[in-house]
């Protein structure tokens, strides 16, 4: 499907930051096969680029890996370890977009690099274009919705003598307000 702004409701091109304090990005993993163990990073960054030709768009993201949670403290010590993300050696997880395919109107795919573990691997997000509008301050808003499914075992994440206790499948979903400066 070609897509051009006049079938995208309010659509705006320009340079869009990441509001981390509306934003949220987080995971579940299976545990024990019963059970979703979820969790969420605390600091991230990330620049949205809406071009004139939607297709054209980017997206990068830096989350801090140090930065995660999964309200318990025993296993926040864990994750953070050398058996999962090895947050010392690691402290960083990066997404660079490299292709914006259409679904629909709203619905995008997204094909990037994500580099998770210090393994670099191409991802696709499913991403909803939730809209454009004001912020309280006057300035532009835009917000979405996406999610992707990765192994953890293919970026080299293994889990340790704990790992066959979690699934390898490990289920990100992402809900991102961005904004623009307030024009005067």
């Amino acid at each position: 499907m070609t897509t051009n702004t006049d079938v995208i409701p309010g659509y705006v091109a320009g340079t869009w930051t990441i509001d981390p304090v509306h934003s949220d990005v987080s995971f579940f993993v299976r545990h024990l096969g019963v059970s979703k163990v979820r969790g969420s990073f605390a600091t991230f960054e990330g620049t949205i680029v809406t071009a004139e030709d939607p297709l054209q768009s980017t997206v990068t993201a830096v989350i801090k890996t140090a930065s995660v949670s999964t309200n318990n403290e025993a296993r926040d010590t864990h994750v953070n370890s050398a058996d999962f993300l090895d947050t010392e050696k690691f402290p960083e997880m990066t997404f660079t977009s490299t292709a914006v395919r259409a679904e629909s109107a709203a619905v995008f795919q997204i094909d990037g690099d994500l580099t998770l573990h210090g393994v670099t691997k191409s991802v696709t997000l499913e991403l909803e274009l939730n809209g454009f509008g004001t912020g309280f301050d006057g300035s532009p808003v835009a917000g979405f919705s996406a999610a992707t499914e990765i192994s953890r075992s293919a970026f080299g994440v293994t889990g340790g003598p704990a790992g066959a206790a979690v699934s390898d499948k490990i289920r990100i979903a992402l809900e991102i307000e961005a904004g623009q400066p307030a024009k005067d």
